[in-house]
């Protein structure tokens, strides 16, 4: 699957239509962002039941102000349209494919569970 240019327009649908879905925030002009485009690449052609997309943080700054990007490159993980994870900063190839594959092993019952009593508790 192909990465996928997100939005403020696509970014919600995006999220609510895919089970699993890795965004990465960067920008033009940040060099470890540029390091770990291939990588980041790999990954998409090797998972291929998880939607990758990118957020460019500079034309979307409303975006990455709302999930509190600080520092780029940074990544969100959702699952079923909860965030699961965020990291900021580069990964190696075999230390994101060690994220992804803890990520796809969440049991996912138990997240919405948390979910759930988080929401009842605010």
């Amino acid at each position: 699957m192909s990465i996928v240019e997100l939005t403020s327009d696509n970014f919600d649908k995006a999220i609510q239509t895919h089970n699993f879905v890795i965004v990465d925030f960067w920008a033009e002009w940040c060099g470890p962002c540029k390091n770990f485009s291939p990588i980041y690449e790999q990954a998409s052609e090797k998972y291929t039941e998880i939607l990758f997309a990118k957020v460019d943080s500079e034309a979307q700054m409303q975006l990455a102000s709302h999930f509190q990007i600080r520092s780029i490159p940074a990544l969100m993980l959702f699952r079923d349209q909860i965030i699961i994870g965020k990291v900021e900063g580069a990964l190696s190839a075999s230390s994101f494919d060690k994220l992804i594959e803890k990520a796809l092993t969440l049991d996912m019952d138990q997240i919405h569970t948390e979910a759930q009593q988080q929401d009842q508790k605010s």
